[in-house]
């Protein structure tokens, strides 16, 4: 959910999640974002980086994701041999905030190199310099998960998931849901709140078979569809239901919630 202008990334708190991170970051302690996709989290640490003030440096995980990718390798150029920081050695040395998505979905012995920056040694063992490099001040680790998508059985080991303090997100109430589509979206408040009445109705559908349930991204997505133009049952069709699902009679009944919906 994307928008960043002079006061910062549009974010509504929907707890005490923007006190219990600061106290987090002043205390250098490792913070996990658990919720579904789509709810928030990345807005959230977007957000929380602006508040505080300091460097974000975002990594996507997946499967082919290296501990080498993370730390930084040798390369060879035409005078000999480099060395070249990753991501987040970059953010251990600048004391950036370090925000790793979708942590679930690297492989295992990559996970394990995070473990020394998140206990009271705060350190990053570089092994191919020979480097222990201490985290600079206001350095902080940052994790997102979704619990409820386990890919191949996939999940964090219990000796990595202590050592985070955990945040819980889920999609926002109606009315805030309403009112982020609304301002994300760029379209008026009817609009906002019957696309939202939508995505509870479609939420429903998880009984169904449906693996994932709309996001509020994907409300939003609909929603500047919407603002740009396009009609409100085809953008529902085309941002919010065939992302959902490629199975025809799953698909069939979203859109037939869509056509009762804006009828």
């Amino acid at each position: 959910m994307a928008g960043t202008g002079a006061e910062g990334p549009y974010y509504l708190p929907s707890s005490d999640e923007v006190a219990v991170f600061e106290q987090c970051h002043a205390r250098g302690l490792a913070v996990m974002l658990k919720g579904p996709t789509g709810c928030g989290k990345t807005r959230f640490i977007e957000y929380m980086a602006w508040r505080l003030g300091r460097p974000l440096v975002t990594i996507s995980c997946h499967d082919d994701l290296t501990a080498s990718d993370l730390v930084g390798r040798f390369l060879i150029r035409h005078d000999g041999t480099a060395w070249q920081d990753g991501p987040l050695t970059r953010a251990v040395r600048e004391g950036a905030i370090c925000y790793l998505d979708e942590v679930v979905e690297a492989r295992q012995d990559t996970v394990v190199v995070l473990h020394p920056l998140t206990d009271h040694r705060r350190v990053l063992p570089i092994d191919k310099t020979g480097e222990m490099l201490e985290a600079a001040p206001g350095f902080q680790l940052v994790v997102s998960y979704n619990p409820g998508y386990q890919r191949m059985l996939k999940d964090l080991k219990p000796s990595t998931r202590q050592r985070f303090v955990a945040l819980d997100f889920s999609f926002p109430p109606p009315e805030r849901e309403a009112a982020i589509v609304q301002h994300e979206g760029g379209v008026d408040g009817g609009v906002a709140r019957t696309l939202v009445e939508l995505g509870q109705r479609l939420r429903q559908l998880q009984d169904r078979g449906l693996a994932e349930v709309p996001s509020t991204r994907l409300m939003i997505a609909a929603a500047r569809l919407v603002a740009s133009g396009i009609a409100v049952r085809t953008a529902c069709y085309s941002a919010i239901v065939s992302p959902l699902s490629d199975e025809p009679a799953l698909a069939a009944a979203m859109r037939d919630l869509v056509d009762a919906t804006f009828a």
